[in-house]
């Protein structure tokens, strides 16, 4: 018996109906999307495409995110400019750093939710 992959991913939040609809509309996440080749929506669930998923706790003094919130969510991207050029014109304020990409592990940005949580974006290495 094993877990097969993440069922959920649940938080609190001061306005859950607009934080869905700005995950909707600038990620296409959230219930009701669907990921290229994944069937049909439904509006319960997101459906994702297969692929690797890093869980990894941190130590509670990182600074890798802010320290005054308890997770950081990664979404995996196939076309990370792209992306960024979505966000940009939507005025999403989007970090880069030259040491957050690595050839062998792929490229990073940063933005942050209405709610100041902070959203990583992964374009993984090309297979």
């Amino acid at each position: 018996m094993a877990v097969l992959g993440i069922g959920g991913l649940f938080f609190r939040a001061h306005d859950p109906d607009a934080l869905n609809t700005w995950y909707r509309e600038h990620l296409g996440i959230g219930a009701g999307c669907a990921a290229a080749d994944t069937g049909p929506v439904d509006e319960w669930t997101w459906k994702t495409q297969g692929g690797p998923v890093v869980f990894a706790p941190f130590k509670a003094d990182t600074d890798y995110f802010a320290a005054d919130k308890q997770w950081m969510l990664n979404l995996r991207v196939d076309d990370l400019d792209g992306m960024l050029e979505q966000l940009n014109a939507a005025g999403i304020k989007v970090e880069t750093r030259a040491e957050w990409d690595d050839p062998a592990v792929g490229q990073f940005a940063r933005i942050h939710d209405p709610e100041g949580n902070a959203i990583e974006l992964w374009e993984p290495p090309a297979a």
